[in-house]
């Protein structure tokens, strides 16, 4: 009898460590498919279901995704991330559609130590000892510094900056500011509006006044054509700039003719069919045009979605390494995921080549990025 028991005790310790050895890998991933941020959020989205269409599985582990809704509330996207990890239990977290929203999440993922990959841009950690959050977009100071490189290329000198009154407008300016340092441009304005206003006319007419050279737009996705309708009907007629946040079907549509001619810094994907053979982004962007098609049931016109597919690639990368040091849905595994995350090496994305280390939020360099400029409602590679 001792005998059949310690058998059925050793079968049932077999059948327990069998089942941990087939635990699904669980992602946690918030985006704004509501409010005024869902523009982007939906993109998002459908760059996450297209990630999960290109690998499902790693490493023989299958990938549990659960996706909530934030609805464009930074207190949302808290709740969200606390849910997601006190809850389910997720092993990583990924999102979100604005900065304000994801600067929540990292804040929930550093204090109850869950790794977390932003898709919107956050600011470095305060103690590089004690990071868990990584972000895929570049960072505004590296879209700012390339767009001020064309800007001066373009003889751009004096430049109105117009952007949002919130975490991401203050990144952008940072990054006009900061090009204003290297003696690039001279940044004369910092106009401000929020992501729910309907009309900046009176901050236009501060710009118009400013007599710039060129006016940069600090705004993204629907609301960032705001200022270049209402510097249209005022009759400006000067080169307008702006980043990969205004790189939106959204936008295109919105700002109609008032848009035509503005440059902007975004992730080679935009333009992967103009790009010259041998650049990194070509193969990946062919494999995620694919499976957002098979995804979504339409080709991608965004790049937000791209970066939410090369979230999930920097996860497949890191996911093995981690795998040989703990299993997955324990607390082990979500620092083993962290330390992995954190020793990403040259990985190819749509965007980006990525390269992460401890102490660095950021994991990307000026391959990232092209100048495109939008020309009949299309965005043109102007290398």
């Amino acid at each position: 009898m001792a005998s059949f028991r310690t058998v059925g005790l050793g079968v049932a310790a077999f059948l327990a460590m069998a089942s941990a050895a087939r635990a699904d890998i669980t992602i946690g991933f918030v985006t704004s498919l509501s409010g005024p941020g869902s523009s982007i959020g939906i993109p998002y989205g459908r760059g996450i279901a297209a990630a999960l269409a290109y690998r499902g599985e790693v490493a023989g582990q299958k990938i549990k995704l659960i996706q909530l809704d934030d609805a464009s509330d930074p207190s949302a996207a808290t709740r969200n991330a606390r849910k997601l990890a006190e809850e389910e239990k997720v092993d990583l977290l990924i999102g979100t559609a604005t900065a304000p929203s994801t600067i929540a999440m990292a804040a929930v993922a550093s204090e109850l130590k869950v790794p977390f990959i932003a898709v919107s841009p956050i600011q470095p950690t305060a103690n590089p000892a004690d990071q868990w959050a990584i972000a895929i977009p570049q960072p505004a100071p590296l879209l700012v510094k390339v767009v001020a490189d064309r800007m001066k290329r373009d003889g751009v000198k004096k430049v109105a900056y117009i952007g949002f009154s919130d975490a991401w407008g203050d990144l952008v300016y940072n990054g006009a500011k900061a090009a204003e340092a290297r003696g690039d441009i001279q940044v004369v304005t910092n106009e401000r509006y929020a992501r729910t206003d309907t009309s900046v006319t009176g901050q236009v007419l501060k710009l118009i006044a400013a007599r710039p050279d060129g006016v940069l737009i600090g705004g993204s996705a629907t609301q960032g054509a705001l200022p270049l309708l209402a510097l249209a009907e005022r009759g400006y007629k000067g080169p307008t700039y702006g980043t990969t946040a205004l790189v939106n079907p959204d936008f295109v549509r919105v700002g109609g003719k008032a848009a035509e001619g503005i440059q902007v810094s975004t992730g080679p994907v935009i333009v992967a069919d103009q790009l010259p053979d041998g650049h990194f982004a070509k193969k990946p962007s062919a494999a995620f045009r694919e499976a957002f098609q098979k995804a979504n049931g339409m080709p991608t016109t965004d790049g937000f979605s791209g970066y939410s597919f090369d979230a999930w690639l920097v996860f497949l990368d890191a996911a093995p390494r981690a795998m040989q040091k703990a299993q997955p849905g324990s607390p082990e595994f979500r620092t083993a995921l962290r330390d992995a995350l954190l020793s990403t090496k040259e990985v190819p994305g749509v965007h980006a080549v990525y390269t992460f280390k401890p102490g660095e939020t950021h994991g990307v360099d000026e391959r990232s990025l092209v100048i495109v400029e939008l020309k009949n409602g299309l965005w043109v590679y102007k290398p």
